[in-house]
């Protein structure tokens, strides 16, 4: 079980920093046309990317989705390759041929970031069976939202994964809205864990905005995987700048997005931290600072990297058995 004391803790605000650091400014890039891409924000579900890097060892694998920013560098991918994916430059994770949707890098253990909705448990699934024939000590995360929960492939990849017991953690990131659709309009249910239940497997509801309350319970649902088999975790949390990036929110009752964001888990954590005695306002001011810093250096990198060329679309077609990570 993964407790968070003052050095996690510092660590999950570090964290959640720069995940928002990194959202601000690239929708600001957007915004003003300095920057072109599609993009998908994750604002406002931060804390439960941060737990994931506080909680997950670095070869955890993850399976993310393309609303991934956040727990992208919450696995350690560097911000110049997020970067540099997005935005089409040789810097890139993948030289820039990937783009917002599919964002991989092995070597931090995020193996798939997919643009279909439901798609990756199954990869994950593939992942944590191939983990447990090979006898690794490794853990495989999938993140997805809670419209994912209704496709068929959700289904079939949690009940293969309870009945082999695999080491796995499905981990629904529940901001409430399937694109623009709200959860109560497309599920009788009202909490999402109580899924689990139809596949044998344990089902945790926790609050998404609090890092510490995910911290503990993915810590939880991390180690059961290592020795038990898996868990469901629905962490509830919300999403501040809609479906896409530019999306009007036509569908969004009035005033729910203004109760969400006076719940912003960012500074609510800081100011926990203060009265917690473990940061004091100049640590919190100190650690915003380099999150932008951090930002700006990382965009400046890709903004004077070169372009990925024509001559990349043939190469990377097919796998080289040789090469591929264990």
């Amino acid at each position: 079980m993964v407790t968070a004391g003052s050095g996690p803790q510092r660590r999950l605000y570090e964290l959640m920093t720069l995940m928002k650091a990194a959202d601000d400014r690239l929708s600001k890039g957007i915004a003003s046309g300095e920057l072109v891409c599609v993009y998908w924000p994750p604002r406002g579900q931060e804390a439960i990317a941060a737990a994931m890097g506080v909680c997950l060892r670095p070869n955890d694998q993850l399976v993310t989705t393309y609303r991934g920013l956040h727990d992208l560098i919450g696995k350690g991918v560097p911000l110049v390759e997020i970067y540099g994916e997005m935005l089409g430059r040789q810097v890139g994770s993948s030289r820039g041929k990937g783009g917002t949707m599919h964002i991989a890098r092995p070597e931090s253990g995020v193996m798939l970031s997919t643009g279909i909705v439901g798609a990756g448990p199954p990869v994950a699934v593939g992942l944590a069976m191939a983990a447990r024939r090979k006898g690794l000590d490794r853990v495989v995360v999938a993140s997805f939202g809670d419209g994912a929960t209704n496709t068929g492939s959700f289904h079939e990849a949690a009940n293969m994964a309870a009945l082999w017991d695999l080491p796995i953690v499905l981990l629904c990131q529940n901001n409430r809205y399937a694109e623009s659709t709200p959860t109560e309009h497309t599920m009788r249910i009202e909490r999402l864990a109580d899924r689990a239940g139809g596949y044998g497997m344990p089902g945790v509801r926790v609050d998404g905005n609090d890092p510490l309350a995910v911290t503990a319970a993915l810590g939880e649902a991390v180690e059961h995987a290592r020795t038990g088999g898996p868990t469901f975790l629905d962490c509830v949390t919300f999403r501040f700048r809609g479906h896409y990036f530019g999306d009007p929110m036509a569908y969004m009752p009035d005033g729910r997005l203004a109760a969400a964001m006076d719940a912003d888990p960012v500074p609510l954590f800081g100011e926990r931290l203060i009265k917690a005695g473990i940061c004091g306002r100049r640590d919190l001011d100190e650690i915003d600072g380099a999150a932008v810093r951090t930002v700006e250096e990382a965009l400046a990198t890709v903004l004077a990297a070169p372009a990925t060329p024509a001559g990349e679309l043939d190469r990377d077609v097919y796998a080289d058995a040789r090469n591929c990570p264990e």
